[in-house]
């Protein structure tokens, strides 16, 4: 399917006790930048959300989803344009697996971020373009693992799995030797446009493709949610589980903690940021 006939991604069971987020670094820089306008129309889908379903939002950007924008666009044409920073792998070989079986041309539009998991969905596109100062991020499998130590010795065998998973799909689009992917995933690499056309992927650089700026109307609505995002990296940074990240943020929120709890105060620069960040969240 599809013009290239890309081969099927391994799927995997989902485990359940691990935890799936786009890597903090990656959120943490996509949150602070500019995100794209919705331009959504009938042959195009948007993916400007994390991959996943979104605690915030209540959105995100899900195999349903994609699933349902695919059987509407019916047998045409389809744009993919992607803004985003990554977050749940089995959502993104999922969503990877529905674009490669569509029956038309599929076009994917990088217009910011295309990291992790959503660079996994790039890889179904017949034709992959990049515009001027977007990004591109390869890495290896990322999530947390709840357990104990023989818990977390099986975590190890599957997540060679889930990378091994991985590569297949960028080997197989890319055309690069499996010892040059695995090196690029170990690195977790960046690439801008230039370097993945010359990679393999990407197929253009495209200077037509207009990345999101600071006088987006978009933008002063975003600043909020970008800034919770920011918050949550930080704190993941420091350590705290996911439910832990969410509850705090939803105390400081509604006023029923301090931004600089005492439990915190050996966290660094989390204090300072924090504080930034949840001026930002409050206005």
């Amino acid at each position: 399917m599809t013009i290239r006939n890309l081969p099927e991604a391994k799927t995997f069971k989902r485990p359940q006790n691990f935890q799936w987020d786009a890597p903090t670094d990656v959120l943490a820089r996509w949150a602070a930048t500019p995100q794209a306008a919705d331009t959504s129309d009938a042959t195009t889908i948007t993916m400007f959300e994390v991959i996943g379903e979104d605690f915030w939002t209540g959105g995100g950007v899900t195999a349903k989803r994609v699933s349902a924008a695919l059987r509407s666009i019916g047998d045409k044409d389809v744009t993919v344009k992607i803004n985003s920073p990554g977050g749940d792998m089995f959502e993104g070989i999922a969503i990877y697996n529905l674009l490669r079986k569509h029956p038309a041309k599929v076009t994917v539009e990088v217009m910011g971020w295309a990291a992790s998991a959503a660079s996994i969905i790039a890889m179904a596109g017949d034709d992959i373009r990049m515009g001027l100062g977007t990004f591109m991020m390869v890495h290896n499998a990322w999530g947390g693992v709840i357990g104990n130590r023989h818990d977390m010795r099986d975590a190890a065998e599957m997540f060679d799995g889930f990378d091994s998973a991985i590569a297949d799909i960028y080997e197989a689009r890319t055309g690069q030797k499996r010892d040059k992917i695995t090196d690029l995933m170990d690195a977790e690499t960046f690439m801008g446009p230039k370097d993945a056309v010359a990679l393999g992927f990407a197929d253009a650089v495209d200077d037509g493709i207009s990345v999101p700026d600071d006088d987006d109307a978009k933008n002063e609505g975003a600043r909020p949610l970008n800034a919770v995002r920011q918050l949550e990296a930080i704190l993941a940074q420091q350590g705290m589980s996911r439910g832990e990240r969410r509850s705090f943020i939803q105390d400081v929120k509604s006023g029923t903690r301090n931004a600089a709890d005492p439990a915190m105060q050996d966290a660094g620069e989390f204090d300072a940021a924090a504080r930034q960040l949840l001026n930002t969240l409050k206005s």
